[in-house]
């Protein structure tokens, strides 16, 4: 019997290869296009003639609900906190690989597709199904998907893992398909030109709560709108005259201060992290050497995770810099996602 897949569609190239390809592999496929926000996420239109030109269905499911109370509010929430959250891994989590699977099995799918950059594989002694980085480091998008369970990964395809984006735009010219030229989509699909502040601003009043700029002493050197405003790191929109170069270390809700200091005070040797997920394994019983991305875009770094009941603890080999709360640790093992997490709490060099 012929396997069913029903592909999540943006309108944009990488889903549209992805539902040609397993079109072409002999699988019976549908689109599916979430109505996520008004006007500023996926491009329905576009994945309607992109399943036109393949001659397949395509169907719209309406997630508006679900989007605006699972990811926007907590997005929302998590800035009035002081932390730096990451919407797409809260997307991928809990509307995708939940809400989108749940209804592809409903509609009596067998297999949930998306054009992200990662491959499946399993393990031969354990058989567990393992998550592993996509061929084309550049556009490797494992680091989304840490929360995958076991469960999802028996119902989901990546078409797109084995293959580099060179590729994939090659294969969608070739087949003539309406998407094939359009460019990247924006980082955070909800906030117009990636601008949160102006996002939090509008939508989020209350998150225009001023405050003071102080150094790592106390030091007040001057004042902020709102703690929101600002992440980890920080060099830029500081709201301080020229000087010496200062960076946000970090931020504190209770207080509602900001604290400035030198790079030097931005490094971080270990982190705290929580809210776990392991691929490779049920649960962490004892220290292992991983590889650790504290962002999408930043280097792999060695560290060693040590398993401490609800948390890990994360000790770097080398000092690491702009470490932020709220954002995501995943913890790797050559190709392989071992797992993650969201990081809590860091302690200084």
């Amino acid at each position: 019997m012929t396997k069913r897949v029903l592909v999540a569609m943006s309108g944009g190239v990488d889903s549209s290869a992805a539902a040609a390809l397993l079109l072409k592999q002999g699988f019976y496929v549908e689109g599916v296009t979430m109505k996520l926000t008004a006007g500023l996420c996926c491009d329905i239109g576009s994945a309607q003639a992109v399943c036109a030109h393949l001659g397949i269905a395509h169907r719209m499911l309406d997630a508006q609900a679900e989007f605006s109370r699972s990811i926007v509010a907590d997005f929302i929430a998590e800035y009035c906190r002081g932390r730096t959250p990451n919407p797409c891994i809260a997307c991928n989590d809990l509307v995708k690989f939940q809400l989108l699977l749940q209804y592809a099995r409903s509609n009596g799918f067998d297999s949930l597709a998306t054009g992200h950059y990662a491959r499946i594989g399993r393990d031969a002694q354990t058989s567990r199904f393992l998550l592993k980085k996509g061929v084309d480091e550049n556009k490797d998008q494992s680091y989304f998907l840490y929360r995958l369970t076991q469960d999802q990964m028996e119902s989901v395809l990546f078409p797109l893992g084995n293959l580099k984006k060179t590729e994939v735009r090659a294969l969608a010219r070739e087949l003539g398909l309406p998407a094939a030229e359009r460019p990247e989509s924006q980082e955070i699909c909800f906030v117009p030109d990636n601008d949160y502040r102006s996002f939090l601003k509008e939508h989020a009043p209350r998150t225009l709560k001023p405050g003071e700029l102080v150094l790592t002493d106390g030091t007040v050197i001057g004042t902020h709108e709102g703690i929101a405003f600002f992440t980890v790191g920080q060099r830029r929109r500081l709201g301080i005259a020229a000087g010496e170069r200062r960076y946000v270390i970090r931020i504190e809700p209770d207080t509602n201060r900001v604290v400035l200091g030198s790079v030097s005070e931005l490094q971080t040797r270990e982190m705290t992290v929580s809210n776990l997920n392991f691929i490779l394994f049920q649960k962490l019983d004892a220290q292992k050497l991983v590889s650790v991305k504290i962002r999408y875009r930043s280097p792999f770094v060695p560290a060693v995770i040590e398993p401490g009941g609800q948390t890990v603890r994360v000790r770097f080999e080398q000092p690491v810099k702009g470490v932020c709360p709220g954002q995501a640790a995943v913890f790797y093992d050559d190709d392989v996602v071992v797992g993650g997490g969201t990081i809590e709490a860091t302690q200084a060099w």
